[in-house]
């Protein structure tokens, strides 16, 4: 069989952005060259003030299986830095992100999943931190955000072993949010991510910055609220019985 040239594809609809890890053929692993599209890519999408949420997920049955390890051969500590950068863009991104988790979900789609806002996954999904089987170093950064996801007692069992764990296990140790029956995940995060795009992006954007332990911000959200509008029409529109048009976004 025949594949496309791995890609990250992506689609807006309905104020949702869908970005695609496309690598069939490797269960989605991640290219250097889409390492490198992916933090550009979510520049343009964070500046598009028609994107209000976005979600991550893989073509067909998989998230992403890892980094493609035949990049490994051309440097490792390249490599690593590369999806670093972009784990770190896709965890700076200002609107709320949610990965739609299929299959597999281990090393570098571990990477990622972690970095977005919530993570929402499909009955039979596997998941892994694996870099103990390669002899690689995880990152100071990356062991944080996911002790800061899962506690250091299974940051510790997933880091040192590399063994996969299922769907059931991630969801009671805090590394997925939902866990939908088969058939039920993009229906679940269409209607999921519909209510994050109708919510005030200020309320999103604010939190998001406090819940990830920024301190220095108070005053400008503060300010923010003041000059916003969006808490009068937030007001307004529940003695209305209508719902809210808020205006404030992060893209403004």
């Amino acid at each position: 069989m025949e594949y496309p040239e791995p890609q990250l594809l992506h689609t807006v609809t309905d104020a949702v952005a869908t970005v695609v890890v496309h690598h069939p053929a490797k269960r989605n692993a991640m290219t250097a060259a889409m390492w490198r599209a992916l933090p550009p890519l979510l520049d343009t999408l964070a500046a598009d003030p028609g994107v209000r949420a976005l979600v991550l997920t893989g073509e067909g049955g998989t998230f992403c299986a890892g980094a493609d390890i035949s990049t490994l051969r051309e440097g490792p500590e390249e490599a690593q830095g590369l999806a670093v950068r972009a784990e770190e863009a896709l965890a700076a991104f200002p609107k709320p992100t949610l990965a739609a988790i299929q299959g597999h979900c281990v090393g570098g789609g571990a990477q990622l999943a972690a970095a977005c806002d919530l993570r929402f996954a499909e009955e039979g999904a596997l998941f892994g931190v694996t870099p103990a089987k390669l002899g690689i170093v995880y990152t100071a950064s990356s062991t944080r955000r996911l002790v800061s996801l899962v506690g250091p007692a299974t940051a510790k069992y997933l880091l040192y072993s590399g063994e996969l764990i299922d769907a059931e296990r991630a969801l009671r140790t805090g590394l997925v949010d939902e866990v939908l029956p088969e058939g039920e995940l993009h229906k679940r995060v269409g209607e999921f991510t519909r209510i994050l795009a109708s919510r005030s992006q200020l309320t999103q954007a604010a939190a998001k910055e406090f819940a990830n332990g920024r301190t220095d911000r108070d005053a400008h959200w503060a300010e923010q609220a003041r000059g916003s509008g969006d808490t009068a029409e937030g007001v307004a529109a529940f003695l209305e019985r209508r719902a809210p048009r808020f205006t404030w976004t992060t893209s403004g």
